[in-house]
């Protein structure tokens, strides 16, 4: 794939999440609507494109932990917001050479992270788990050896503590079970099909009137694999 090896000729081991993104949209895992800009005039035609409220966020390889940088403005409401919001972030760079996402801000209660490590023995292994900002407080999570079955996706499901956040509660629509099945198995062809890939880490996976839509997601890469 041309994202990859590009990233890998430049010498980077990480894809920005705009690259990470690219990637897990070519494989049909939904993604969130995002345009990447570097200039004000670019994100006035973003937002003009995808429509308030946004979300905006610092966008390059190096950049991992976007929340404890303060790289992220949430529900950014008007034009004045946005360019408020973008200069800021763009200050926080502290020089390195970065875009900003501006992406649509998708709502729902419900997080969920679903990733991918490559083990020495097992080779891809796929991870579900209760996600967002307490995903390595909680460490609710399931793993299965690529490539899976819908089978081995279900359960992977049941078997977290949590998974009955899965359902209809509180007036929240039930998860799409099916879409859900999809992605983890799409995530495990991903580590089949690219060696070289060695993480992959979406997280959130935010519930949107029960369809699973990937709000953030990174990338690593390791060489010679």
């Amino acid at each position: 794939m041309k994202i990859i090896e590009t990233a890998l000729e430049q010498g980077r081991h990480m894809l920005s999440e705009y690259e990470s993104k690219k990637v897990l949209a070519s494989y049909q895992i939904p993604v969130t609507k995002e345009i990447e800009v570097d200039s004000v005039e670019g994100l006035v035609k973003a937002t003009q494109d995808i429509g308030y409220p946004v979300v905006l966020k610092g966008c390059a390889s190096e950049i991992a932990h976007k929340t404890e940088k303060d790289l992220i403005q949430v529900d950014i409401r008007n034009d004045d917001e946005a360019r408020i919001a973008f200069e800021k972030i763009k200050a926080g760079m502290n020089g390195i050479e970065a875009t900003v996402l501006v992406q649509e801000m998708v709502k729902g209660q419900r997080e969920l992270v679903i990733g991918l490590t490559r083990d020495a023995q097992f080779g891809p292994c796929v991870m579900f788990g209760l996600g967002g900002i307490f995903t390595e407080i909680l460490k609710d999570i399931s793993f299965r050896v690529a490539p899976l079955e819908k089978r081995d996706a279900l359960e992977m499901m049941q078997e977290i503590k949590g998974h009955k956040i899965l359902g209809a509660v509180r007036g929240m629509e039930a998860a799409d079970l099916d879409q859900l099945c999809e992605i983890l198995i799409r995530v495990g062809q991903i580590g089949l099909d690219h060696e070289e890939i060695k993480e992959v880490d979406i997280n959130p996976v935010i519930l949107a009137k029960g369809k699973p839509v990937a709000v953030d997601a990174l990338i690593v890469l390791e060489r010679n694999r």
